[in-house]
């Protein structure tokens, strides 16, 4: 089984997954089957890394939207014919960098 550091470390490294690919701007990632997949993929492992954590580590962090990232995943695994774009981009845009700040706060606090 993963620990907490680990767990975190999934989710630093999937948001550096994506990160690498968003530089390429949105017009890329609309134009490119691969990318969208890409992106899909690892806020599937984001999710799934988020899910793993205790309800103690997710309580003491509040402010991080644990219950949407795990919503996410949801319907990215079992709901993948009504993924939206436009959706998976405004979270990558919006959502990704604060909750790269967040996370690499809890693990330099670890």
């Amino acid at each position: 089984m993963r620990d907490l550091g680990e767990r975190l470390e999934d989710i630093l490294e999937a948001i550096g997954h994506i990160e690498r690919y968003a530089a390429r701007g949105r017009a890329a990632f609309e134009n490119d089957e691969l990318i969208q997949n890409w992106f899909v993929r690892h806020l599937q492992i984001i999710g799934e890394a988020v899910r793993a954590l205790s309800d103690e580590v997710r309580n003491a962090e509040p402010e991080i939207p644990w219950s949407k990232i795990i919503g996410m995943r949801h319907i990215l695994v079992h709901d993948y014919f009504s993924i939206d774009t436009e959706t998976v981009w405004s979270a990558i845009e919006r959502d990704l960098p604060e909750l790269k700040r967040k996370i690499e706060e809890m693990r330099k606090n670890m």
